[in-house]
């Protein structure tokens, strides 16, 4: 199993980082992708990966959510981003990036612009992408529709959308759907639009740790050893084997990250 986007640099693990880590591989993960969001996670990323080499994986990003002026000098984030990826690195992917219009769109304007900076950047450093979208659909289709024939790829992290939204996604070839935690949720319409609309071909594994635990750690700070009960609730919907879930989601993990 590969969880292909944790936040395990959080504050939320800071008592207990090391053991988050111990457990995950005792669970049969095999590697742990971490998401950059703001100039403050980057340096705790990449100390962090240093220390587990082989096993984390850093990427390099300004989240949606960050791309606010008061909170951040966005300008200076961006151009040392940039000046990085020109010279010899370990980023595996540009994320966690994209759009975010659920709580406030007073940057809208601003979040598209960073947003296409950055998927400008994969396509120059031929790096995938690992995108953010919550209430923006559209526009994360318009802009990946955009600039898609420059050899784009990626993950759309964290999907929980309609089978209508799964189809538009899925006619970028080189894109997959990350699945996590709620696709185990009593209530979701995951289960029904994977089935029905989304090949296994098409899906990689993730958390999103600390957010998002998995059933039967729902309310609960999740963690990458909880990956293996949405592989397992996978293997239902698809009705296959759960060994079959890794094999295929592995594949799907090597063909979008290809710096691994």
């Amino acid at each position: 199993m590969i969880d292909t986007h944790s936040h395990i640099d959080a504050e939320e693990f800071n008592d207990d980082r090391e053991d988050v880590i111990l457990r995950a591989k005792a669970a049969g993960v095999e590697k742990i992708f971490l998401p950059n969001i703001n100039p403050q996670s980057l340096p705790q990323i990449e100390q962090l990966c240093s220390r587990h080499p082989g096993y984390l994986y850093p990427m390099i990003g300004l989240h949606p959510e960050d791309a606010n002026p008061e909170q951040t000098d966005i300008e200076a984030f961006m151009q040392e981003m940039e000046e990085r990826l020109q010279q010899a690195h370990q980023f595996v992917a540009i994320g966690e990036v994209g759009l975010d219009y659920y709580w406030d769109t007073t940057y809208r304007d601003l979040q598209l612009e960073v947003f296409e900076r950055q998927v400008e950047w994969a396509a120059k450093f031929g790096l995938p992408l690992m995108i953010h979208s919550r209430s923006s659909h559209e526009d994360i289709v318009r802009i990946i529709g955009r600039h898609y024939d420059k050899g784009l790829s990626g993950v759309f992290h964290c999907f929980a959308g309609s089978r209508e939204e799964a189809q538009q996604l899925l006619q970028f070839p080189d894109f997959m759907l990350g699945i996590g935690g709620v696709l185990t949720f009593k209530k979701s319409d995951l289960p029904e639009v994977l089935s029905t609309t989304v090949p296994l071909s098409r899906i990689v594994l993730e958390t999103d740790a600390p957010y998002l635990a998995p059933v039967p750690k729902r309310g609960k700070r999740n963690e990458p050893s909880f990956v293996a009960y949405t592989l397992a609730r996978l293997a239902q919907v698809y009705d296959v084997t759960p060994e079959e879930v890794e094999d295929i989601t592995n594949a799907n993990v090597a063909k979008i990250f290809k710096k691994l």
